[in-house]
């Protein structure tokens, strides 16, 4: 029904468990013909050429962002070094810890690993866990997908029946649904924050150099692609829906995700340069989010620890954009965060131009002040035609529903309890 957008949603919590429940039991299926998959559920070289993309964008927004760390260095500007690095590190360290305990839970479950097997993709336990420690479980993750990805849709292998293609095709989809998962994790700790650091230093401090235009860029367009490949995993993991076709609705639900989160960390820049101690209130915000996921009692992790580590990545996530968190009917909670964000949005050049009038008739005001009013209005316009008439409507159905679903696993625990868009 038109103008229902606050739909009860699965939440982060539950779609994440729920994909991958979905991904291995009721989406790959054979078509009338018993021969073909259906073409939209095919790991495809298309998808494959898209996942070196993503590589090729993961590593250059690290590398470039460790690039102008070294010239803040050099420059002997320690405070925006640390912070750079700082950053980078935390989303290294966050999404290695994920990563790993991902595999050990794989390797534990009996209904992933019936054979009892004591490796991890070949390697041992110490051996992968070494690999984490040097911040390589995500390439690691990226060089079996692709590895697999190659010899299914590369080569000419001869597999021996419709059910074996249909297996490699489950197991492809399930390893990028992983890696959209953590991508998502280290957007939110990494590039987000990393270009609220660099406008604010930009804008605050004149300081305007090429590599910091290019760390901005990549920062952004590693956002997007996060939402984007996210929203992928989402298409092919809801039984429940139609299908969410590309095109239209995907620009429209990127424009108001891209938009949105452009307005507000423009707004926290102006905060930050009206005073430093803005770090408060945005770590308050973030104790906010916290506080919230853990009063939801979200369910996301195999253990205590994990899951408030999980809580407190929500937070970040909801200091930047909106997700719903654990399944609840999601009208209130979303309204409220949008009167919250409008109110940041008018209240950040407002109280920059009151509090510092010299700056009143700055271009640079002037032109972000813009950027944000018009980012806030598209990016609330298209939230709510996304969810006015593009979003896929359907009755949540719980995992134990799914036909031939059988036992559930931690690995589809986990797609079942992340975040939903």
């Amino acid at each position: 029904m038109k103008g229902q957008w606050h739909l009860q949603l699965p939440s982060l919590n539950e779609h994440l468990s729920f994909l991958r429940v979905y991904c291995t039991e009721r989406h790959f299926q054979v078509s009338s013909d018993n021969t073909m998959l259906q073409p939209d559920i095919q790991y495809t070289k298309e998808r494959w050429l898209l996942t070196i993309a993503g590589v090729f964008l993961y590593v250059g927004d690290i590398w470039t962002d460790i690039g102008l760390a070294v010239k803040y260095f050099q420059e002997e500007q320690y405070v925006w070094t640390g912070l750079t690095l700082m950053f980078v590190l935390t989303g290294l360290l966050v999404t290695q810890i994920f990563s790993y305990a991902w595999y050990r839970d794989d390797l534990n479950d009996i209904f992933i690993n019936s054979e009892g097997t004591k490796e991890i993709s070949g390697m041992s336990k110490p051996g992968f866990a070494v690999l984490h420690a040097f911040g390589l479980g995500i390439f690691t993750r990226y060089y079996h997908l692709l590895k697999k990805g190659f010899k299914m849709i590369w080569t000419k292998s001869n597999w021996d029946t419709v059910d074996k293609i249909q297996e490699v095709h489950k197991k492809l989809f399930c390893m990028a649904t992983d890696l959209s998962m953590l991508k998502l994790f280290e957007t939110f700790l990494e590039s987000a924050p990393q270009l609220l650091l660099q406008l604010y230093i930009l804008l605050g401090h004149s300081e305007v150099s090429v590599m910091q235009c290019i760390s901005v860029a990549f920062s952004f367009f590693n956002i997007a692609w996060a939402l984007v490949d996210y929203r992928r995993c989402l298409r092919r993991s809801l039984p429940h829906i139609r299908e969410m076709p590309s095109g239209l609705p995907t620009a429209i639900y990127l424009l108001y995700k891209i938009c949105t989160i452009t307005s507000l960390v423009l707004s926290y820049s102006l905060l930050l340069i009206l005073s430093v101690y803005t770090t408060v209130a945005l770590t308050v915000l973030w104790l906010l989010g916290t506080t919230w996921a853990h009063l939801l009692e979200t369910k996301f992790c195999s253990t205590r620890s994990l899951e408030i580590l999980y809580r407190a990545v929500i937070g970040v996530i909801l200091t930047f954009t909106f997700f719903n968190v654990n399944g609840q009917d999601t009208k209130v909670a979303m309204t409220t965060y949008y009167i919250f964000y409008t109110v940041i949005n008018i209240m950040a050049p407002l109280l920059l131009a009151l509090l510092k009038p010299e700056l009143q008739t700055s271009t640079l005001l002037l032109t972000v002040s813009g950027l944000i009013c018009g980012c806030s209005v598209l990016g609330l316009v298209c939230l709510t035609l996304y969810y006015s008439f593009l979003h896929p409507r359907g009755v949540w159905r719980e995992a134990d529903e799914v036909d031939g679903l059988g036992k559930e696993t931690k690995s589809t625990r986990r797609i079942r309890n992340f975040l939903q868009p």
